[in-house]
C-alpha cells in the first residue's frame, strides 16, 4: 500500500498556484504508483477551523460553517477541473475527525502528555500561534510574516513536547528517508536546538475563540487549529474509528504499511508544525519509528524571484490558466518546470514554450507520423516489416534506457527529471524519422517492408510514451489510447512495457491532433 496525503489547505482564502501545484503533484505521485503496480490511497481535504475564519466570517456577517462551505466548493471545484483524483477527502469540521481529535486528547491527557498552566506570552494574531525568541529575526524583531503581535495572559492546554525532543533529534539524524529533500532536516534540527524544553499550547480559550473542537474534558476550551489539523491524516485514515463509519481500515492503510506513508507539504509548514508539532504528537500517541510518515518538502512559486503575496497582489490564479491555457497545458508545467522540493519562478512565457515545445512539437510531431503516415502508408494496418537495421536497434535501446531513467526520477518524486526522461526518446524518435525520411522511402513499392518497419517503431513508441505520460496528460492517454485502437492501454502498468506491444497486423484508429498548439492572440492595436 502506498499512502499519499497532502497538507490540507487553510480555508480562510481562495485556491492559488501553490495549492494547484502541491495537488496535481500529489495526483502524479499516486498515478505513478499505480503504474508501477501500488496500490494508492491518496488524501487531501481542508482545514475548516481556527480564529481568522472566524475573524473573516464575522466581517462578512456570516457564520463560520457557511463561510467554510462556501470556501471549500472553491478547492473542491478547482480540484475536479484540475483532473485531481484523489481517495479520501478530508473536512475537519466532520464529526468523525472531531470524534478521533477527542479521543486523543482524552488518551494524551491519560498518560500524563498534557497539563494546564497560566502563561503570559507574546501571539501572532495572524499565524494563530504563540511566540518566543526563536521567532525573532536576526535584528531581533518578529518579522512582517507574523503580523500583528499581541501580549496575552490566560491559562491553557499544553502538549509536554519538550518530553519528545531528544527522541526527535534521534529520529531525525538515524531516519535518511523522513525529510525529503534531505538539505531540510538541518531546519528541524536548527528549531530544536533554538529551543530546548518548549511545550506546545494546544488550546485555546473559548472566551476568545469559539470555532474549533472542544476539549472533551474541559468544554471552555477549544482545540488549537494546528493540533486539530494535523491529526486530519490519521482521523480520515480510520484511526479509532469504528468500522460502521465507512472510513478506511486504519492497519491496513497506514499500521501494516510495508513502508512510510508520504506528506506533501510545502516548506513554509515544515518547521514547527510538521517537522517538530507532528512526529511528537505521534510519538506520544503510541506510533513506532517505522510508522512515523515521510515528509516531502517542496518549494514555492515565485514571481521574479518574490513570493506570491495577496499583499504584493502577485497570485496566479489556476482557474484562469486552466481556462485560457487548458488543463493538460497547466499540470504538464506545473510539474515540469520545477524540480520537487527546491523553489521556480512561474513564467507564463515558459508555460507556453514548453506545450509548444515538448508536446505539441516534439511529442504531438511523433504522433503525427506515427498515426497519419500509416494510414497514408499502410492503410492503418501495422506490420513488423523486414529485418532490423542498427537504427531500429539503437531507436529500441533508447526507449528501454529513457523508461529505465524516467522509472528511477519518480521513484525518488523527481517527476521533472521523468519527463525530460521521456523526452529524450521522443527526440530520438523524430531524429530516426529525419534519418530514416519514409515520406521519401514510400516513393519506391520496393521499400514497402521498410516502411512498415519504420512506422510499426514510431506507433509502438507512441503506445509506451502514451502510458509513461500518464500519470501527467491522463486525458490524453485516453485519447491516443482511441486512436491506437488499444482501449486497455489506460489500464496498463510498468511492467507491461515490453517491445512489441503492437500485434502484427494491428488496425490503428483515425488520428486526430491531440496537442494544439497555444497561440495567444496578439493585443489590437
Amino acid at each position: 500500500m502506498f499512502f499519499l496525503t497532502t497538507a490540507i489547505d487553510y480555508t480562510n482564502g481562495s485556491p492559488h498556484i501553490g495549492h494547484a501545484y502541491e495537488k496535481v503533484l500529489a495526483d502524479v505521485i499516486a498515478r505513478y504508483r499505480r503504474l508501477r503496480g501500488d496500490d494508492a490511497y491518496f488524501l487531501t481535504g481542508v482545514d475548516q477551523h481556527g480564529q481568522k475564519v472566524q475573524q473573516t466570517a464575522e466581517k462578512e456577517g456570516v457564520s463560520p460553517a457557511e463561510f467554510v462551505e462556501r470556501t471549500t466548493k472553491k478547492f473542491s471545484a478547482l480540484w475536479e477541473k484540475l483532473g485531481v483524483q484523489y481517495d479520501g477527502w478530508a473536512e475537519t469540521t466532520n464529526d468523525l475527525h472531531k470524534d478521533c481529535v477527542r479521543k486523543i486528547l482524552t488518551d494524551l491527557k491519560e498518560k500524563g502528555q498534557l497539563y494546564k498552566k497560566a502563561k503570559k506570552d507574546l501571539y501572532s494574531v495572524r499565524q494563530e500561534q504563540f511566540l518566543t525568541d526563536r521567532d525573532r529575526n536576526e535584528q531581533g524583531e518578529f518579522g512582517p510574516e507574523w503580523g500583528e503581535v499581541v501580549e496575552i495572559e490566560e491559562e491553557n492546554w499544553y502538549f509536554k513536547l519538550s518530553a519528545h525532543a531528544d527522541w526527535l533529534k534521534n529520529f531525525i539524524e538515524t531516519t535518511p528517508d523522513f525529510i525529503e529533500p534531505a538539505f531540510r532536516k538541518s531546519e528541524v534540527l536548527n528549531a530544536l536546538e533554538r529551543s530546548p524544553g518548549l511545550d506546545l499550547c494546544i488550546s485555546r480559550p473559548k472566551s476568545r475563540l469559539r470555532w474549533g473542537i472542544e476539549f472533551p474534558f474541559d468544554p471552555d476550551y477549544v482545540t488549537y487549529v494546528w493540533f486539530d489539523a494535523l491529526i486530519n491524516y490519521i482521523s480520515f485514515a480510520g484511526y479509532l474509528a469504528d468500522p460502521s463509519t465507512g472510513l478506511p481500515n486504519f492497519d491496513q492503510l497506514w499500521a501494516k504499511n510495508d513502508r512510510r506513508p508520504v506528506h506533501i507539504i510545502g516548506k513554509d509548514i515544515l518547521v514547527p508544525a510538521h517537522g517538530i508539532y507532528w512526529p511528537t504528537m505521534l510519538h506520544a500517541m503510541g506510533f513506532a519509528d517505522d510508522k512515523i510518515p515521510q515528509l516531502l518538502v517542496h518549494g514555492w512559486w515565485n514571481i521574479r524571484g518574490e513570493k506570491m503575496s495577496k499583499s504584493i497582489g502577485n497570485i496566479v490564479d489556476p482557474n484562469e490558466l486552466a481556462d485560457k491555457f487548458g488543463v493538460e497545458a497547466v499540470r504538464y508545467y506545473l510539474v515540469r518546470d520545477i524540480v520537487t522540493g527546491k523553489d521556480s519562478d512561474f513564467d507564463l512565457d515558459r508555460l507556453i514554450m514548453l506545450f509548444n515545445t515538448e508536446l505539441a512539437n516534439e511529442l504531438g510531431n511523433l504522433c503525427n507520423r506515427a498515426l497519419n503516415m500509416s494510414q497514408r502508408f499502410t492503410g492503418g494496418i501495422l506490420h513488423h516489416g523486414g529485418p532490423l537495421q542498427d537504427e531500429d536497434l539503437a531507436l529500441q535501446k533508447s526507449l528501454v534506457d529513457s523508461i529505465a531513467a524516467y522509472q528511477a526520477a519518480m521513484d525518488d518524486y523527481d517527476i521533472s527529471k521523468g519527463l525530460e526522461a521521456l523526452n529524450r526518446h521522443v527526440v530520438h524518435c523524430n531524429g530516426y524519422a529525419e534519418r530514416q525520411k519514409p515520406w521519401e522511402l514510400n516513393k519506391n513499392p520496393e521499400n514497402k517492408d521498410r516502411v512498415s518497419t519504420i512506422l510499426y517503431h514510431f506507433a509502438e513508441s507512441v503506445v509506451h510514451i502514451a502510458v509513461l505520460i500518464s500519470p501527467v496528460l491522463p486525458e490524453i492517454t485516453a485519447k491516443l489510447a482511441e486512436q491506437l485502437n488499444l482501449p486497455g492501454l489506460t489500464g496498463f502498468q510498468l511492467d507491461d512495457l515490453k517491445w512489441g506491444i503492437l500485434p502484427d497486423g494491428h488496425e490503428i484508429g483515425k488520428p486526430k491532433p491531440v496537442f494544439p498548439r497555444i497561440v495567444l492572440e496578439e493585443p489590437k492595436a
